[in-house]
């Protein structure tokens, strides 16, 4: 006990103290045949709360036979997430794990209804490689100014008969797509499918490896092609496509996938973590991406968890690389004229801890400054209140092509005159896109430039981001910017071998 006591005391004063960026804490990393058997331990928590309350419990814990993590990357290198999940080991107090991540509840603490006091659950299952030894479990919360604090610690022992050992549904179809390596040295990504009947079983293989195609075809992705394996899960749903509450429209599918998460229609998101995890772990998988069997825009990803993106849709190619980059990558919205459900998601004076964006509280220490011309101006300048108001009139044309097309669809119209209700509106657009074009030409070069760009995190004001046009910023942008690309090459690089 006292030796138990003395590893809690060791964890907590850790991690009391600020997350300062990757390495704030470097140690050695811990050897993985040490402190670890080859499989996967999956904890399956429940984060429940509302905006001035929390509560996160550990519902129960279930092994897996495969850990397809690196087990060299053992300690996180990045700063990302708004939790983690640490593993430290009784006999030696030392950390032998670290993983950050995020969660829908976080988001949701963000929102109107959890500041009016309405409590939500939420569920969501974490990995950790097996221990070999006795090990201490300790979740973390960074606060607004990014310390991290203890909100959930247990002592785990591996040889404890309470952990179930249950294999996964049987029924669940798995197919490789792609074979880069073994597990360890590789990253290994899961498409699942949600919203396929046992009919469209064929349909959701060819989406699969669409999907893939197009993870292959950017940046930093098709040059690290050969550090992936793809695999596809399937599991039939009774009905097709996704619930949609704002239409009044419920769908029985494997995993629940809905519109309007957080009350944003195009938002499209799981709330049962359990279930997803249950399906995902059919496979080794670093990396789960959720494909769902519907023609309407719209996506979503957490970080380290998930990302969920439509099939059908003219943009579905755009919104999956987008919140791939969420889920993978821990980058951040670049955008910030769209609507979102969320308030002082980035609080003003504290920097960001995603690597896209910034506060640029200290101009000597910008993120992608080696990557800024010497000499340039910065912030940058490129017409932005001109260019904004442009921007804010085609939100408002695109807002309404979608009104037209929604409501040509819930009135059972053919897919061609849904398709003419939204041309309606594309010249009116054309023009706009014409009339910044113009404008953008006073400033040659801006548009390739890295820089300082104001307009970022959702805020028009005093967040920036480092390139004009970016997929985390314009999913019709068809590529990452510089910034991104190195970002997401440091999170694969960092995850598996050549």
């Amino acid at each position: 006990m006292k030796r138990f006591l003395a590893t809690v005391a060791v964890a907590l004063a850790v991690l009391a103290a600020p997350c300062a960026g990757g390495g704030a804490f470097a140690q050695e990393a811990p050897p993985f045949d040490t402190f670890f058997q080859d499989g996967a331990l999956r904890l399956e928590c429940a984060f429940v709360g509302d905006a001035k309350s929390e509560v996160i419990t550990l519902d129960r814990l279930v092994q897996e036979p495969l850990w397809p993590g690196s087990t060299a990357a053992l300690l996180d290198p990045f700063p990302y997430g708004q939790f983690a999940v640490e593993l430290y080991d009784v006999a030696t107090n030392r950390k032998i794990y670290s993983r950050g991540f995020d969660c829908m509840f976080g988001e949701y603490q963000t929102t109107a209804p959890a500041q009016a006091g309405v409590q939500r659950c939420f569920l969501r299952s974490l990995h950790v490689p097996y221990p070999k030894h006795p090990a201490l479990l300790v979740l973390v919360k960074r606060d607004k100014e990014h310390v991290a604090h203890p909100v959930l610690t247990r002592r785990i022992d591996p040889s404890d008969p309470h952990i179930l050992r249950e294999a996964g549904d049987p029924l669940d179809e798995a197919v490789e797509i792609l074979k880069g390596g073994e597990p360890h040295s590789r990253v290994d990504l899961a498409f699942l499918s949600e919203g396929y009947t046992a009919q469209d079983r064929g349909k959701f293989l060819a989406d699969a490896r669409r999907f893939a195609g197009w993870l292959f075809e950017v940046e930093p992705y098709r040059s690290l092609k050969g550090r992936f394996s793809v695999r596809a899960v399937f599991r039939p749903s009774a009905e097709r496509g996704a619930d949609e509450p704002r239409q009044g429209i419920s769908k029985r599918t494997a995993l629940g996938a809905s519109f309007n998460a957080l009350d944003l229609d195009r938002y499209l998101l799981i709330e049962d973590g359990r279930t997803l995890r249950e399906m995902a772990s059919r496979v080794p998988c670093d990396a789960v991406v959720v494909l769902v069997n519907s023609p309407r825009y719209g996506g979503g990803g957490i970080y380290n968890d998930y990302c969920a993106a439509t099939v059908d849709n003219e943009r579905s190619r755009g919104t999956f690389l987008h919140e791939f980059g969420h889920s993978f990558a821990g980058l951040a919205d670049e955008y910030y004229l769209s609507e979102v459900s969320y308030n002082d998601f980035y609080p003003k004076g504290v920097e960001p801890t995603e690597p896209n964006i910034t506060a640029y509280l200290s101009p000597g220490l910008l993120k992608w400054g080696d990557l800024v011309p010497p000499g340039a101006a910065l912030p940058t300048e490129w017409g932005k209140e001109e260019v904004d108001a442009l921007e804010l009139e085609k939100r408002k044309s695109k807002a309404a092509r979608e009104a037209a097309a929604a409501r040509a669809r819930a009135e059972g119209a053919p897919e061609a005159e849904v398709r003419k209700a939204e041309d309606g509106f594309g010249e009116a657009e054309a023009e706009l896109d014409r009339k910044i074009a113009e404008i953008l030409k006073r400033y040659p070069g801006v548009e390739d430039a890295v820089g300082l760009f104001e307009g970022a995190g959702y805020s028009s004001k005093g967040l920036y981001r480092p390139q004009m046009h970016c997929m985390m910023g314009n999913t019709s942008v068809g590529e990452f910017c510089r910034v991104c690309q190195r970002a997401i090459r440091s999170v694969i690089e960092a995850n598996s071998s050549p």
